[in-house]
């Protein structure tokens, strides 16, 4: 087993996995921006070292940095997190090259699915349901344009490279497509140095559900119960929860046989989402493949006991996998809600500043609460605005929802804005608690009558 790991990320999954591999007996060497050095993740491992600036190319994307301070404090292993460079394929290369075991599947593996066109086009060679679209890349926008008038609009114009939301566009006819492309095109090439475009039709009141995949190199494979990710804001997920309660036994086996065969098609190694979409007929229709754990590994590790990141570092060290097909049954219902440091009051304007008080409520069955909070912790206006998470488990769906509900009533955070109140007053919606939300519900429904007040974030 290794004996140091580098975590080469920051805040609470930078914790996260400090904390298992503390358990394993595994020593930990923390990086961090000069922003970071009072960080909760710094305090945590055995060492620490400053890889650069407060900005992330300066620091948490400089590999030259990062794979100095792994060889230079003796790390037989780098876990990436997610985020920075969890799916950077040169960075998984660089770690081989330096005799580094990269926790994560192989660069190859990173560097096909990272491209969302290519990864279309394996998934449609090895006879996996996809969006219909395009069948590789889009070369011209008149070449979208037939795509577009086959498929029908509204369609959805894309960067192979894509991620975070950048060079994305809704597109609902012809004259908006030859607007959006080029537009698109440029985000793509400045954000990701890659102009590449593909094209999917947009699908209505669907459901965004996802697959969490392990495979070891001796071949063994098993997936995780589905986790529903539907609640969503500007295409970045909000609450998720495990499993989703509107399948069906049979459709969940479906879904699982799915995403078995797309890991298999892949020789995959490690673990890895795959991310579908759902119609009304509860058709699966894959998306795209985030290569590295997710943020809402949280909710699957509740309802089946499994520590994601424990398994992530044995499969690393040429080990089996701890668990079979049988072990991975969902107990329950997870629930996450991601509290963010953000005003939104104020179109969900990020917030920075020092946390002068600080209560989360602890105890009790099925709580769980990952964050880089501390009183008098600072969160800084550099990265990502996500600063906990807060998890609960239920017996059914409703107790899992009333307990977030008083974890959420029970939290205190001064100093900073937070997002806890729109969560409270989404719980108490009436088409969530009746599990009947789409993609596009939070955003086109729930928000305008929210932003009138007409929800009681207190209830």
């Amino acid at each position: 087993m290794f004996k140091k790991i580098l975590v080469a990320n920051r805040g609470e999954i930078a914790v996260r996995v400090i904390r298992t591999l503390k358990e394993m007996g595994i020593q930990t060497v923390a990086i961090y921006s000069l922003a970071d050095k009072d960080s909760l993740h710094v305090q945590l491992a055995d060492e620490a070292v400053c890889v650069g600036g407060n900005k992330s190319q300066d620091s948490y994307l400089n590999m030259k940095a990062i794979l100095s301070a792994a060889v230079g404090t003796g790390a037989e292993a780098i876990h990436p997190g997610f985020g920075f460079l969890s799916e950077n394929s040169q960075f998984a290369q660089l770690c081989e090259q330096c005799g580094i075991t990269f926790i994560g599947p192989k660069p190859e593996t990173i560097e096909l699915m990272g491209n969302k066109a290519n990864a279309r086009i394996q998934m449609q060679q090895s006879k996996v349901p996809v969006i219909p679209g395009s069948e590789g890349f889009i070369h011209s926008v008149d070449e979208a344009i037939k795509i577009a008038n086959k498929v029908g609009y509204p369609v959805m114009l894309k960067a192979a490279s894509g991620g975070g939301g950048k060079g994305i566009r809704l597109v609902k006819n012809e004259v908006e497509l030859r607007k959006a492309f080029y537009q698109a095109q440029q985000e793509a090439l400045s954000s990701f140095n890659d102009d590449r475009m593909y094209l999917e039709k947009v699908m209505k009141n669907v459901k965004h559900l996802e697959v969490q995949v392990f495979r070891d190199e001796n071949g063994h494979v098993a997936y995780l119960p589905e986790r529903d990710c539907s609640v969503q804001r500007n295409k970045q997920k909000i609450i998720e929860e495990s499993p989703c309660s509107i399948l069906k036994n049979d459709e969940r086996m479906e879904l699982g046989k799915i995403a078995i065969k797309a890991t298999e098609s892949l020789n995959y190694l490690n673990t890895g989402t795959i991310e579908f979409l759902m119609d009304e007929h509860h058709n699966f229709y894959f998306m795209e493949m985030n290569t590295r754990i997710q943020v809402e590994h949280t909710i699957s590790e509740m309802v089946t006991g499994v520590d994601i990141v424990k398994a992530q570092v044995l499969i690393a060290n040429g080990d089996d996998l701890p668990f079979t097909q049988d072990d991975l049954k969902a107990h329950g219902t997870s629930i996450e809600c991601r509290v963010n440091a953000e005003d939104p009051q104020n179109n969900f304007c990020p917030a920075s500043g020092t946390v002068d008080y600080l209560y989360l409520p602890t105890g009790n069955l099925g709580v769980r609460i990952d964050t880089e909070l501390y009183p008098q912790a600072t969160v800084s206006p550099f990265y990502d605005s996500m600063v906990a998470k807060v998890v609960s488990w239920g017996p059914t769906r409703d107790e899992a929802i009333a307990k977030m509900k008083r974890l959420l009533d029970e939290i205190i955070i001064k100093g900073i804005k937070t997002n806890i109140e729109f969560h409270q007053a989404f719980l108490c919606d009436n088409q969530f608690m009746q599990d009947n939300v789409s993609t596009e519900y939070l955003e086109k429904e729930f928000l305008p009558e929210w932003k009138k007040g007409r929800f009681d974030a207190t209830l």
